[in-house]
């Protein structure tokens, strides 16, 4: 006799920490506020863009900026295997569209708005708002020069936070100028900084001679008092720079958007120029910042293409959200038009063509599925239409299919008020109904 050994217990696989499902209801959130953005990017003729997920990190390291916490500590970073490439899962988009750009000579006829929304990759502790895989949504202007361009993004992010009801929401803005002025403001934080060189930790000691302008982001307690009284880049803007601020700023005014000048803002990103922005929020804690960007005309040349001017931003998909649930005030996708009540299974075949025709009309509907054999009870089907959130009960009894109709019950208004409609005029009742007003 031939003992049967206990079946080996399979290992449940889990997702990787900091790489979240998104699954229903919430899912369904996600859609909404991506609808919502897709509709304010047409109003604004901004086009859709979908870039890989990987990019050789060289795009990267040189669009960001070799001293940066992202390419120099959060980056998922690999050799691949058949050739041995450097590529990276990448941490942000606006490279990768500048990539795009530039490699399809996209633009050849002129400058080009484009929208993106997507998974980003980035190697750190997850917390809440901070993930290992986060979304982004982000919108650039490349091929633009001109400070209207810049305002025209904070006032579509403006008006997204308006379309979402977000109101505990602020825009900081500084310029970071030109290169020059740049150069010179860093010569000024070198010295400052060496001046109080006790106060600095070890990791601001060695970011001192290589991006100093990062160490003005420092956390650490100590450089707090000695960030606060370092120079400005506003001081060492020229004419021009402040020009370009100052027309961005008109157009606010004029459009009585509410700001406020930050001069310690500088992003995280090697890649700007001129205008940067922030919109934040108090309700997150530490990861307040909801969206931010600013112009970048530099970053074309330096992956490879011809100068050309540019502007965007990204906004964080899960920190809009988390405030939207922080505010109370949620992003709901379109409820059901109707859930299919099937008492029997052999008027599932009458059913099932009924659904297609009123789908093909654009109706919403779920059909109840019990088994080919046994369905179940008419109270327990009602139970799930009701709990599906479905404006309209469709019910295919006996009776109802006997006659050649289909009795349609208001479960949301109308008291619960029913009526049959015929199974051959499903055009004519599916338009009177509006289902999907």
């Amino acid at each position: 006799m031939v003992e049967k050994s206990a079946p080996r217990k399979v290992e449940k696989l889990s997702a990787v920490k900091g790489m979240n499902d998104i699954l229903p209801p919430e899912s369904t959130r996600w859609e909404a506020l991506e609808d919502t953005v897709r509709t304010l990017m047409r109003r604004y003729a901004y086009e859709n863009i979908r870039t890989p997920m990987v990019e050789p990190t060289a795009l990267f390291v040189r669009g960001l900026g070799e001293v940066t916490d992202i390419v120099e500590k959060e980056m998922y970073s690999f050799d691949d295997r058949l050739n041995g490439e450097a590529l990276t899962l990448r941490p942000e988009n606006t490279a990768g569209v500048v990539r795009a750009v530039v490699e399809h000579s996209l633009l050849y006829n002129g400058g080009k708005r484009l929208y993106y929304m997507g998974p980003m990759f980035r190697h750190e502790r997850p917390q809440r708002g901070r993930y290992r895989q986060f979304h982004q949504i982000g919108a650039e202007a490349l091929g633009f020069g001109g400070a209207e361009v810049d305002a025209e993004l904070i006032l579509m992010a403006d008006a997204l936070w308006k379309a979402l009801g977000l109101t505990d929401v602020a825009l900081q803005l500084n310029s970071l100028g030109q290169p020059a002025e740049r150069l010179a403001h860093r010569e000024a934080l070198i010295a400052h900084f060496e001046h109080h060189i006790n106060s600095l930790d070890d990791e601001a000691k060695r970011r001192l001679h290589l991006n100093p302008l990062r160490l003005l982001d420092s956390k650490h307690p100590p450089m707090q008092r000695v960030n606060e009284c370092a120079p400005q880049l506003l001081n060492f803007l020229g004419e021009a720079s402040r020009a370009h601020l100052n027309r961005v700023t008109s157009i606010l005014d004029a459009n009585g958007v509410t700001y406020t000048i930050n001069p310690r803002l500088v992003r995280g990103m090697d890649y700007y120029n001129l205008t940067v922005f922030e919109f934040v929020t108090t309700r997150l804690g530490s990861q307040g910042t909801i969206c931010a960007g600013g112009r970048y005309d530099y970053l074309t040349e330096q992956v490879g293409g011809k100068p050309a001017p540019a502007v965007g931003w990204a906004m964080g998909v899960e920190r809009v959200l988390e405030l939207l649930k922080e505010q109370g005030s949620q992003v709901e996708a379109d409820p059901l038009d109707a859930y299919a009540i099937v008492p029997d299974a052999a008027a599932l075949p009458v059913a099932m063509a009924c659904l297609q025709e009123l789908r093909a009309l654009g109706v919403s509907v779920q059909m109840h599925a019990g088994g080919s054999d046994a369905m179940a009870s008419i109270k327990s089907q009602f139970k799930r239409a009701d709990g599906s959130g479905a404006r309209f009960a469709l019910i295919f009894g006996a009776d109802e299919l006997a006659q050649g109709v289909v009795t349609v019950k208001a479960l949301r208004d109308g008291c619960g008020a029913q009526i049959t409609q015929s199974l051959n005029q499903t055009t004519q009742w599916a338009s009177s109904l509006q289902f999907s007003a």
